[in-house]
């Protein structure tokens, strides 16, 4: 007999539910993982299937190996001995479809050897394309071609399904016509890239009913992890998987739902009780990680959502301490208190590493980082890297040290060719021979090399330095804020990462707008460039003890006993963004996030806001209070 007296009622009943299609709504902190490697020993202790038998799907290799450990734990504790060596078929969806398709890989014409391109393969390719058919790779960057067709990939398209013929050459037209080159490099580099594997998966089903039949067969179960993450390209292999045995077993949390913007599609876990008839629906309700008082913030803020599946939170934990809400001066009056508040809470007894800041965006971690470095708080950054050490701001600061040192080869061998002028690796190591023969630095060999020779390089060597010399000029005319803005401007630097519309070039331009911000705090570059030197050259630590400050998205699947989560407001949290590109949609959302957020928290959770804040660069404005704010139960906050 298997043991499930460790599971409360709701938990025992998905484990138990074995046949048929069972969707489990698991809020967080109801348990979801232990329910779900519970049910897989479970189906295999009462001999319903082999181990082998049952196909178990995740999103990540650490939740997969989690998994399994879990999953061989309950066995051997409920005294299963029989095969636990077996073959096991719990991984990653691409690890998964990966092991099906390699067997067959002379029907999608590659050898038994071949081989899976990473991204930065993936990139040079394209690259390559896009320079053997005279496309500009600046204007139609291999980044933003492969965002295109990776994201037909998800959607199982092929070259012909997205081939267009407009009139206005977009990248998004390039890309169309670039995608089937693409391909037949793959093919003969005998290769596959990250987006092929589930699409060439489903293709071979499709193609090959036999191999389809073979799979259905041997996994007599299939279980799902984090299926609100689920994309259209998964939703369909898991949709032919699991069609013949009808044993289909979903957890997820649609409330949980933060990654459209990365291709999931929140419709596959709402429309689930309409794709698999007879659906059983099991709702976790009891929390076992927050307080009432957090859990009842969160529950009532994440009830104002339209598009969600009805579902009562609970817990046994006491009322503890009310959800705090403070409104702050400014965004430096912000990261005072909560560094004040973190080192209140070390002095009784509550470990660094039990404290998490948790920010909407990446530029909002600057403040933080900097207010911890000065009282010092040991910290480390989740999801990110540090501010000062993030490629574009050293990029940035790299043309400030050029401007006010002519002898800075580092900064200039950084710099020169971004944004791309066609000064390329060849003829740095020209420059460097110069400035070896000549005994002088290398930003001096280059401007000597413009003045003296006549070449394509010399000639964007002289354009370069013209450039430098006007923000020269610049130097005293201008505040160092004002400074760092004309440079981040005029060098093209900005106008570069406005050409590829992606996330992360978003939060770059971000960034880019806080370092003007921060640069505003000093009353000369030198002293700005002075404190980052202190401040690179005193991150590294050997201390485990550290703050954690993290993006919402990356701290997913993460608890804190304390969680502060500043920037309540508009623009901010909800992004503006969001609210601009997909109105009423991107506020759930956003509103989805703020309720991952605050259970993240286990005992305490703090929202701050300010009043003003420097926004994209420029003067402090007077902000708004999140429209979130108005979601919260008033007997479960206390407003300082």
């Amino acid at each position: 007999m298997f043991d499930l007296s460790y599971l409360n009622k709701e938990q025992q009943e998905a484990v138990q539910t074995t046949e048929g299609a069972v969707l489990v709504l698991a809020g967080a902190g109801t348990g979801k993982t232990r329910v779900l490697t519970s049910r897989i020993a479970y189906i295999v202790h009462s001999g319903l299937s082999e181990l082998s038998e049952v196909l178990a799907v995740t999103f990540t290799n650490k939740a997969a190996k989690e998994m399994k450990e879990r999953t061989l734990f309950y066995l051997s504790q409920n005294g299963y001995r029989n095969n636990l060596d077996q073959n096991l078929w719990i991984g990653t969806f691409h690890s998964l479809a990966l092991r099906m398709i390699r067997p067959h890989c002379d029907l999608f014409n590659r050898s038994s050897n071949f081989s899976i391109i990473d991204s930065d393969d993936q990139l040079r390719t394209i690259k390559k394309i896009l320079q053997e058919h005279d496309i500009d790779d600046k204007k139609h960057t291999p980044k933003q071609i492969a965002y295109y067709i990776n994201t037909w990939k998800d959607q199982c398209r092929n070259p012909e399904d997205v081939l267009t013929h407009g009139k206005f050459q977009t990248t998004e037209t390039i890309a169309s016509k670039i995608y089937k080159h693409y391909q037949n490099t793959l093919d003969s580099l005998d290769a596959i890239d990250f987006g092929d594997i589930l699409k060439v998966s489903i293709e071979l089903f499709k193609k090959h009913p036999d191999i389809l039949e073979k799979y259905q067969s041997k996994f007599k179960y299939i279980m799902v992890d984090e299926y609100q993450d689920t994309n259209s390209g998964q939703y369909v292999w898991l949709r032919l998987l699991s069609k013949k045995s009808g044993n289909i077993c979903c957890v997820g949390d649609d409330d949980q739902s933060i990654y459209g913007w990365r291709g999931a599609d929140i419709e596959n876990i709402l429309r689930f009780d309409k794709d698999f008839k007879g659906t059983k629906i099991v709702r976790l309700g009891q929390n076992y990680r927050s307080t009432k008082n957090i859990l009842n913030v969160a529950s009532k803020l994440i009830s104002n959502n339209s598009k969600r599946m009805k579902k009562e939170f609970w817990t046994d934990e006491s009322s503890g301490l009310p959800v705090i809400v403070k409104a702050l001066h400014d965004p430096i009056e912000e990261a005072n208190f909560i560094a004040s508040l973190i080192e209140n809470k070390h002095n009784n007894g509550i470990r660094f590493s039990e404290i998490a800041v948790l920010v909407r965006g990446a530029f909002q971690t600057r403040v933080f980082e900097e207010r911890m470095l000065a009282v010092g708080i040991p910290y480390t950054v989740i999801g990110g890297i540090k501010f000062y050490e993030r490629k574009e701001v050293k990029d940035a600061i790299a043309y400030l040290k050029l401007v006010i040192n002519d002898d800075d080869g580092i900064s200039f061998e950084r710099i020169v060719n971004l944004p791309k002028r066609g000064i390329g690796i060849t003829s740095i190591n020209k420059l460097y021979e110069i400035a070896r023969t000549n005994d002088t630095s290398l930003p001096k060999a280059a401007r000597w090399f413009s003045e003296n020779y006549v070449s394509n390089t010399a000639f964007k060597l002289k354009e370069f330095f013209d450039l430098i010399d006007n923000f020269k000029q610049d130097l005293n005319a201008l505040e160092p804020y004002e400074l760092m803005q004309v440079i981040i401007e005029k060098s093209g630097y900005l106008a570069m990462l406005r050409e590829t519309k992606t996330i992360e070039n978003e939060a770059r331009i971000e960034n880019l707008e806080e370092l003007v911000n921060a640069i505003k705090e000093f009353e000369s570059i030198q002293d700005f460039l002075d404190y980052i030197s202190l401040v690179l050259d005193n991150t590294e630590s050997v201390v485990q003890d550290k703050v954690t400050i993290s993006t919402i998205h990356a701290a997913k699947g993460l608890e804190y006993h304390t969680v502060f989560i500043p920037g309540f407001e508009e623009g901010i949290m909800p992004h503006q963004k969001s609210i601009a590109e997909k109105g009423d949609i991107g506020i759930e959302e956003e509103r989805r996030l703020c309720y991952v957020a605050i259970t993240r928290g286990r005992k305490e959770v703090y929202i701050t806001l300010c009043n003003r804040r420097n926004m994209f660069g420029g003067s402090y404005q007077y902000v708004t209070p999140s429209r979130f704010l108005y979601d919260l139960p008033k007997g479960s906050i206390k407003i300082l």
